[in-house]
């Protein structure tokens, strides 16, 4: 039986600032995608994915619906340290690593309207007992784009 080692993962090195026309465009995009996956971390380690509707906002901030009971916000409280994965319209991709929060007073009012703009056919789901909303606030970008010619780009956000 082979034994399975937990090794550190390797740092990354740190990625250029975002420009703001980068900033813009990745918005661009993103506003046309309303679909992604966030992953996070169970205690014991083990990794936990979830299809999610999301907004995002001018910041790039991702925002996004989830009962207090689930595990992605029941992980998020716990540790923060969240991705997610966005795209696979018009070959492009974007994925997000940062920190999760949980807005309150006029941020969390910003951002639920933000959400329902861009979601509106879970306007419903106002309401429902234990429904929150979760900002992730990207501190890493990569930005892909496959076709022809592909680019692959990296960026860090907010030191």
């Amino acid at each position: 039986m082979f034994e399975k080692r937990k090794e550190a993962a390797p740092k990354k090195p740190l990625a250029p600032p975002l420009p703001v026309a980068k900033q813009a465009e990745i918005f661009a995009f993103l506003k046309k995608t309303p679909y992604g996956v966030v992953s996070t971390v169970h205690e014991d380690g083990a990794p936990e994915a979830a299809l999610i509707s999301l907004a995002v906002t001018p910041e790039l901030d991702v925002v996004f619906e989830t009962l207090n009971t689930a595990r992605k916000y029941l992980n998020a409280m716990r540790d923060p340290r969240v991705a997610v994965v966005i795209g696979g319209r018009e070959d492009k991709t974007v994925q997000i690593e940062g920190l999760a929060d949980e807005p309150v007073e006029a941020e969390l009012e910003r951002l639920k309207a933000a959400y329902y703009a861009e979601c509106a056919s879970n306007e419903g789901h106002r309401g429902w007992p234990g429904m929150t909303y979760l900002r992730v606030k990207p501190r890493w970008i990569r930005y892909s784009d496959y076709a022809m010619p592909w680019s692959v780009e990296e960026y860090s956000l907010r030191s």
